[in-house]
């Protein structure tokens, strides 16, 4: 047997407590559903378990542990998620004001702004955040049964991917219903520069968040 049914189970359970409870992570997949509707949102959600991956493999290699004991390594990791993340804030609140105000002969469901990366920023917001990393070092391998004849890196392996996986369609479900109230506001020309300006506002403040 190489990882323990009873232990899956409850990694289950605090996973599905961990991925339901409101945090950065959500944040981010709302702020973008609400900029860019669900298409960015799902983007966003393959990006943080594209980003659940990276540490994962970091976890298995042992480079988590060098946060985990270096606070220079830790702070630098930090402060590089903060500063990106202050980054895409500062950029979209720029692009709402750059941009020219709606008028009536305009589509009111699209963005002027120009798109992006979403996976792409979202799997390097996950991967800067060495929260993200000390939550993989720290909350897997209480899952892990050393009784067990398996290998202990496969043990972390499998629960390091599990967790992704399992998080992903949590991920779907805020972004539809985030969708569904953002076509709303969608309906209306000028919401969609506030709509921008508030993402922009909360990415900042996840930055400010990443260095508490």
């Amino acid at each position: 047997m190489l990882v323990n049914p009873e232990f899956v189970l409850s990694f289950l359970a605090a996973s599905f407590l961990i991925a339901v409870a409101p945090g950065p992570s959500n944040a981010f997949l709302m702020a973008q559903t609400f900029a860019n509707g669900r298409a960015a949102g799902l983007q966003s959600a393959f990006g943080f378990a594209l980003g659940g991956v990276v540490h994962t493999l970091f976890a298995v290699v042992g480079l988590t542990a060098i946060l985990k004991a270096s606070e220079t390594a830790y702070a630098t990791v930090q402060y590089a998620g903060a500063a990106y993340l202050c980054y895409l804030g500062a950029a979209m609140l720029k692009s709402t004001f750059m941009q020219p105000q709606c008028n009536s002969e305009d589509k009111p469901h699209v963005s002027t702004k120009k798109k992006s990366n979403v996976m792409l920023q979202a799997m390097m917001t996950e991967v800067l955040n060495p929260k993200v990393a000390l939550f993989f070092i720290a909350f897997i391998p209480q899952f892990v049964d050393p009784t067990l004849s398996g290998s202990t890196t496969f043990q972390l392996a499998f629960f390091g991917l599990l967790y992704p996986l399992f998080a992903f369609p949590i991920d779907c479900t805020y972004i539809y219903f985030g969708d569904k109230i953002a076509n709303y506001f969608r309906a209306h020309p000028q919401s969609q520069i506030w709509i921008d300006r508030i993402t922009g506002v909360v990415f900042i403040a996840l930055a400010i968040n990443l260095l508490i």
